[in-house]
């Protein structure tokens, strides 16, 4: 997973089984199998009890449509993530891949391809060095596609006729991601974009001729062009405004025209979110479709036989799906979805439905299938919830809080998703869970986690979108760059001056967590306000940026430099200095863990390793847990489990008393 959206999914736990050995004074250290965890106390069998329906609730993903009508889903029965096929509403799922380590980017075979099957990639315990295969649906059999060593692969992208595949790939020289295309026939492959930094492919024309593909440098900044692929001519567009955001890109059905989404000034006003826009070269045509919506557009699909176009708009953290008709771009009705959030979704071969991933605060991920033009809706996966009460499941209010600075005169207010537990005597501890990214936008979809903490613990959970994620205008998206970074964190000091004017909130239990960009938030806060918070979870965290970008993956950082900024700059890496937790960790009081995997390739181990021994050094107490079988974030079940067991036990001791 990318720096952000980071999930706190609590799945099953297992007990501790080695003896205790001290690393040094005061340290408890314990080995078993890949996990090594310090001072963590052993987990009451009681918990573990208690903690097991919520660990085993589980949601479905959609990957597309195969050729006779069946979906393609992602979804976890043992411990990791594989290829399922569902072929009729609330059908078996039957499972096609069986590994230790998760699949991933699922993408099938169009219905004109010669071969039936799809492309997937899969990583070796979480380094995200993925690698490319091909599952042929009649053979069963596994093909690996790209160099199997250390390179990344991925976003596969078949032609309309399946002749062709274009992926992106680091390859050639391990920093620069490249774009092939591969023969799918005789498994010839070239690359084709070759300028250096973060390409992708986005879109083959309708006769397998040309190629849409796109530069990314930031959440901001995007340069999107075609490479003809018989000269090998890459072709920039022109960005209104010299820069602009750029989310889909795809040929119209003519091959002619484009539909892609973008933030570019439209009749030389600037644009605050990225809108869905038609344009016709030869003519000069340029249509914005989703003008009359204040709101992101996420992603679109065009069906196969051109006659739809289905796009999904984030509004205010709500996924809404709109269709038009083409070419005239006529709105179509749509059967309404349930209030949630909208993850993939895809047109059938026929044109004749889609199939779209819906996740809500109360329901995992599940696949529905609607027909443009009518009311018809069925449910295609129901996952399991662990054999919980799914009406007591609580869904959040959507609050605003004021915070330091003003827009317009008036105090800027920051949004933030307010999950309260149904009836409790007395004031509630809080949990604040801070995004990460920074460009994550937080949305109010499931997590089994803060379903126990607000259920079981009786807790207060508050998931803030403090300045930096997408979602709310570019303008809000840039808040906190470079040197504004801490800016942020100064949201987190207005969100707690807003819990302590709330009579049901208990402002002298205060707890904060996150992961990755949420995890540096997490040291940060505490760096600022450990008077008024008990104590942080920093899972996958940033501990100093200077360090970071020095040993983070060279495919990515350019990227982040685009977003934090500079260290060979004096002058930036003067501000990180300045803001670092690590460089500041004496200021740190509060009860502290510390959660990290051993072959993270965005956010390197030592970062977790240098906060946890700066902080002890103040004497402070400090939990710490790695696992040398996952990467950023844990996603393999029982590693998951056992740290979700842990970081409830957390809680129970510094949070609740």
């Amino acid at each position: 997973m990318s720096a952000h959206r980071l999930p706190f999914v609590l799945l099953a736990a297992a007990a501790l089984a080695a003896p205790a050995f001290a690393q040094d004074a005061g340290t408890k250290r314990e080995v078993v199998g890949n996990r090594t965890s310090e001072n963590i106390p052993p987990i009451p069998a009681e918990l573990l009890e208690q903690l097991n329906r919520y660990q085993n609730t589980r949601g479905a993903n959609l990957a597309g449509w195969t050729r006779d009508g069946c979906l393609l889903v992602g979804t976890r029965f043992a411990e990791t993530a594989q290829a399922h096929r569902v072929c009729r509403p609330l059908g078996m799922r039957e499972q096609l891949t069986f590994y230790p380590e998760p699949v991933g980017a699922l993408s099938p075979a169009p219905a004109r391809a010669a071969a039936d099957g799809f492309w997937f990639t899969k990583d070796k315990g979480g380094d995200e060095f993925s690698q490319l295969y091909w599952f042929g649906a009649k053979t069963r059999a596994t093909i690996l596609l790209s160099d199997g060593k250390r390179s990344r692969n991925g976003g596969a992208l078949p032609s309309r006729d399946g002749a062709l595949i274009a992926y992106s790939s680091t390859a050639r020289n391990g920093t620069d991601t490249d774009v092939w295309v591969r023969d799918t026939k005789t498994g010839q492959a070239r690359a084709v974009v070759v300028q250096g930094g973060s390409w992708h492919a986005l879109d083959f024309s309708p006769d397998g001729k040309r190629l849409l593909v796109a530069k990314y440098v930031s959440a901001s900044e995007s340069y999107p062009g075609e490479v003809d692929l018989q000269t090998g001519e890459l072709t920039l567009f022109p960005v209104d405004g010299g820069k602009a955001a750029f989310g889909g890109f795809r040929y119209a059905p003519d091959g002619k025209g484009v539909y892609f989404v973008s933030d570019e000034p439209v009749d030389g006003k600037p644009g605050e979110f990225q809108s869905l826009r038609y344009h016709d070269p030869a003519s000069g045509r340029l249509e914005v479709i989703s003008a009359g919506i204040p709101w992101d557009v996420e992603g679109f699909d065009i069906s196969d036989d051109g006659r739809y176009l289905a796009y999904a708009t984030n509004e205010d953290g709500i996924g809404k799906l709109h269709a038009i008709a083409l070419p005239k771009h006529a709105p179509v009705a749509l059967p309404e979805l349930p209030v949630g959030v909208i993850g993939g979704f895809k047109f059938s071969p026929d044109g004749k439905r889609i199939a779209v991933t819906l996740n809500t605060a109360t329901s995992p991920s599940d696949v529905y299938v609607i027909e443009p033009g009518t009311k018809k809706i069925e449910r295609w996966t129901q996952s399991e919830v662990g054999g919980l009460d799914t009406a007591k499941f609580v869904a959040p209010t959507l609050v605003r809080y004021p915070t330091f600075d003003e827009v317009d005169g008036k105090p800027r207010t920051i949004p933030a998703f307010l999950y309260k537990p149904a009836a409790k005597d007395g004031k509630l501890p809080v949990i604040i869970n801070i995004h990460g990214g920074p460009e994550s936008q937080s949305l109010p979809s499931f997590s089994a986690n803060t379903q126990f903490l607000v259920n079981e613990l009786g807790v207060a959970v508050l998931v803030p979108n403090v300045r930096g994620p997408a979602g709310y205008g570019k303008t809000y998206l840039s808040l906190d760059n470079a040197d504004k970074r801490e800016d942020s964190v100064r949201d987190i000091g207005a969100l707690l001056d807003w819990i302590a004017t709330q009579p049901e909130l208990d402002a002298s239990r205060v707890g904060v967590m996150g992961g990755s960009y949420g995890g540096y938030m997490v040291l940060a806060s505490l760096l600022h306000y450990s008077d008024r918070i008990r104590a942080g979870l920093d899972v996958v965290g940033i501990s100093d940026f200077g360090t970071f970008l020095n040993n983070t993956e060279s495919y990515r950082r350019d990227l982040r430099r685009a977003e934090y900024g500079d260290e060979r700059d004096p002058a930036m890496q003067a501000v990180f200095d300045r803001i670092s937790p690590l460089k500041n960790a004496a200021k740190i009081r509060s009860p502290l863990f510390v959660a990290q995997g051993k072959n993270d390739p965005r956010v390197p181990y030592t970062e977790a390793e240098q906060i946890v021994k700066a902080v002890r050094g103040n004497g402070q107490p400090v939990w710490f847990l790695m696992y040398d079988d996952e990467g950023h974030g844990f996603r393999k079940k029982a590693n998951s489990d056992w740290f979700g067991a842990a970081s409830i036990l957390f809680w129970r001791q510094h949070l609740l008393d």
